[in-house]
């Protein structure tokens, strides 16, 4: 390699410099008005609506018959009542009726309360309607996702503004240009209490909420102000308090909240006439969002997917809120349960829709995750005690709001592993903010407590250790099948992961006898399932048929316990993908692909990722964006054809395309590691890496031109130079070079350029 010497410039502003030396296109922090959503009606289903929310308060736009709904959520109202008895069970006695051939005794205790019970389950709050009637038909529905605001045109002339403040527990909307037109809110009750007995539909499509029994909700309207006040389970109640005022002559401008067993009591509209709703505010805190990071491809619909899916997290990942759920603050509003009562998945859709959060520099959104498991951590504590029988740590699979463990398939909803996968985002959150008080306050216990429960649920048999149980989710369903009594891929992947990582926490803290024995567990461990298809299910078992779930696959992402730059690994990891594509993909669900593009842009076969992104973007989103699980194409892909709503497709699409960019799991930072050939034009600002770097990037005109890093803390970086000969910023630094690593140590604040010398 040849090394330019370094040239020196001016401490200009970081953007500027590489306008006036390249007069490249920089990504815009804010997302252009491409990437809103624009349509020229309302939606006519609550999946289909523009979506709004601040973390805990939700709205959804949209129309029902002839009125225009609002529907109201808060994240955390829950209907907590036990249905699952532990006391009934356990996991050895799973272990013994599996190989006793007697899985029906299991289904009937650990499966059906999940189908039989309405509850535990998250819960809708209700909605507001008006009679647009007399406004027209709609001109024009957007959502500026820069601001959050969905405006509504009529061609009467009237202007409907609805949003959710980022700041407050509060949603405002505003009709301008009302000329008379009559205007007032009415409140849409959801249906607890209609005296019929409710849907018997199944945990997918969701049992009817008359099933929850709850008694009558009250209503009491006022003037210019409605209170709703329904009891739920228990002592338990909420309420819905709105409120609207006329500020001027054809200008109304109203507000509401939903508070949990705490009264909901106004004013909620500021006596301020400049500024009634705190719209600064509001705005405000979506710029600084927006500022984190930006990105910019050359596919208008990928980059439009893209900001569309960063504009959801914005919406539902907030300090002080619970963790992401299935559906979030969007709740279904369709008089039934929410697919899959909405809880908390923790075999896959929690962890996927966090997946984003770190790469784009959204450290305080992802920690609404490991903030809601620290909080949960006692009742995981005392769940593991009761369930497995031992010291330590493990998570329920499927979870209530406050840890509680729900059931269903009990393979994987009371699977021996999920701690394990869980805490690789307490990994993520040390890693990328390399956070010394993170480190020793959460990181360092949380491994601790799920190492050492994976090391007394597991035996050492003939030098070897091993899991009385293994499964895969969701291979073989919920059959005797799904259970293997030999290590599994995917148990196998994570216990290595977290034995391997709880030795690294512990050096970092100083903790050299910890870290040498967690490394003496990883020796313990047997070898991956390999054959010539790749990674395998299990031992004996190679994947036989389409799949949706990628669990024998976790070693390549999102543990990186493979890597392609390892001859061996790449050998494993073309198998593996080679098999997956010969089995295809008529039982992958949307969040497959989204998965899939993260394999691939591990693999650095960018062509191949990108196309998994399109063909998510394309087939399994609602025109809103929201991922819907199925085709909605007919079947072109897949032959799962129906629509329920989750999230976590939606979020590791994002993840998808940021693979495809940045990669630091190796212990250096990789640019463009994945992006396809014909990609020329690409830049990005502020993505972050492993290491507390954050990392800018321009190409044009198919040549990479410069890449540009700022440290955040004082540390060493290290990066695969991305150009035969390279110029630095600064021409003092002093620098090492390994084969292509090239590595520097920075200070916090330090701002390198790295420019390619050949341009």
């Amino acid at each position: 390699m040849r090394i330019i010497q370094p040239f020196s410039i001016k401490p200009l502003p970081l953007m500027v410099v590489a306008l006036l030396i390249f007069g490249l296109p920089v990504a815009q922090a804010q997302p252009s008005p491409d990437c809103n959503l624009s349509f020229d009606t309302l939606a006519g289903r609550w999946d289909d609506a523009m979506p709004l929310g601040n973390g805990m308060l939700g709205a959804l736009v949209w129309k029902r018959n002839d009125m225009m709904r609002i529907s109201l959520d808060r994240a955390d109202l829950w209907d907590e009542r036990p249905s699952l008895d532990l006391k009934k069970f356990n996991f050895e006695w799973v272990r013994q009726q599996v190989l006793a051939n007697r899985y029906d005794t299991v289904q009937r205790l650990g499966d059906q309360p999940y189908e039989d019970s309405a509850y535990p389950t998250k819960i809708p709050a209700g909605a507001l309607e008006f009679d647009i009637k007399p406004f027209g038909p709609v001109r024009s529905n957007v959502l500026d996702i820069s601001r959050a605001l969905n405006t509504i045109r009529f061609e009467s002339g009237v202007v409907c503004n609805i949003y959710v403040h980022a700041t407050r527990m509060t949603g405002y909307f505003g009709f301008d240009h009302l000329r008379g037109i009559p205007c007032l809110p009415l409140l849409g009750i959801p249906g607890y209490n209609t005296g019929l007995p409710g849907g018997n539909g199944n945990s997918v499509e969701g049992l009817g909420l008359p099933r929850l029994g709850y008694p009558k909700g009250r209503v009491t309207r006022q003037a210019h102000s409605i209170l709703y006040h329904q009891p739920t389970a228990g002592k338990n109640y909420y309420e819905i308090y709105v409120e609207w005022n006329m500020v001027s002559p054809g200008h109304m401008i109203g507000a509401w909240t939903i508070t949990c067993n705490k009264p909901a009591r106004g004013p909620l509209l500021q006596p301020r006439p400049a500024e009634p709703t705190g719209w600064s505010a509001h705005q405000s805190w979506w710029k600084s969002f927006w500022h984190a990071s930006s990105v910019s491809i050359p596919e208008p619909a990928l980059q439009k997917q893209y900001y569309l899916e960063m504009y959801k997290l914005g919406s539902v990942a907030r300090p002080g809120a619970p963790a992401i759920t299935l559906q979030a603050i969007w709740t279904a509003d369709n008089g039934n349960l929410p697919p899959w009562k909405g809880d908390f998945h923790n075999d896959l859709n929690t962890q996927l829709s966090y997946w984003p959060t770190y790469t784009s520099n959204h450290l305080r959104e992802a920690a609404t995750f490991t903030d809601w498991l620290w909080k949960i951590r006692g009742a995981n504590l005392r769940y593991t005690r009761q369930y497995f029988g031992v010291g330590g740590l493990n998570v329920p699979g499927v979870a209530t709001l406050h840890g509680f463990p729900l059931g269903g398939w009990v393979q994987y909803s009371l699977s021996p592993t999920i701690s394990a996968w869980l805490s690789q985002h307490f990994y993520w959150q040390w890693k990328y903010s390399m956070d010394k008080q993170l480190l020793i306050g959460q990181v360092y216990p949380y491994f601790h407590e799920v190492a050492v429960y994976l090391e007394e649920i597991t035996r050492v048999q003939q030098g070897k250790r091993a899991l009385p149980l293994s499964s895969s989710p969701e291979y073989f369903d919920n059959s005797i099948r799904a259970w293997f009594t030999t290590w599994t891929n995917y148990d196998l992947s994570l216990v290595n992961y977290v034995f391997s990582r709880a030795a690294e926490v512990c050096d970092s803290c100083g903790k050299r006898q910890e870290a040498i024995h967690w490394r003496q567990r990883v020796g313990e461990l047997p070898g991956f399932a390999i054959n010539q298809t790749g990674l395998m299910v299990a031992p004996g078992q190679e994947l036989e048929q389409s799949h949706r779930h990628m669990s024998p696959y976790m070693a390549i992402y999102p543990l990186g316990l493979l890597n392609v730059d390892h001859p061996e690994d790449k050998v494993v990891i073309d198998q593996s993908l080679r098999h997956i594509e010969q089995k295809g993909t008529r039982q992958w669900c949307g969040y497959s692909f989204s998965w899939m593009a993260c394999l691939y842009a591990r693999a650095q076969r960018g062509d191949s990722a990108a196309s998994m992104l399109r063909i998510f973007a394309s087939n399994f989103c609602a025109p809103n964006s929201f991922h819907l699980n199925g085709d909605q194409k007919g079947g072109q892909y897949s032959d799962f054809v129906y629509r329920p709503f989750t999230l976590e497709g939606n979020f590791a699409f994002a993840q998808g395309l940021q693979e495809m960019l940045l990669q630091s799991h190796q212990g250096f930072i990789q640019v463009l590691p994945a992006v396809p050939a014909s990609w020329d034009d690409i830049s990005f600002t502020d993505l972050r890496a492993e290491g507390a770097f954050l990392v800018s990037v321009k190409k044009q005109g198919g040549i990479l031109r410069l890449v540009t890093i700022r440290s955040a803390r004082n540390s060493l970086m290290r990066i695969r130079l991305p150009f035969k000969t390279f110029l630095l910023s600064d021409p003092t630094k002093k620098y090492s070079l390994s084969g292509d690593i090239l590595s520097i140590s920075m200070a916090a604040g330090e701002i390198l350029e790295i420019r390619n010398g050949n341009q």
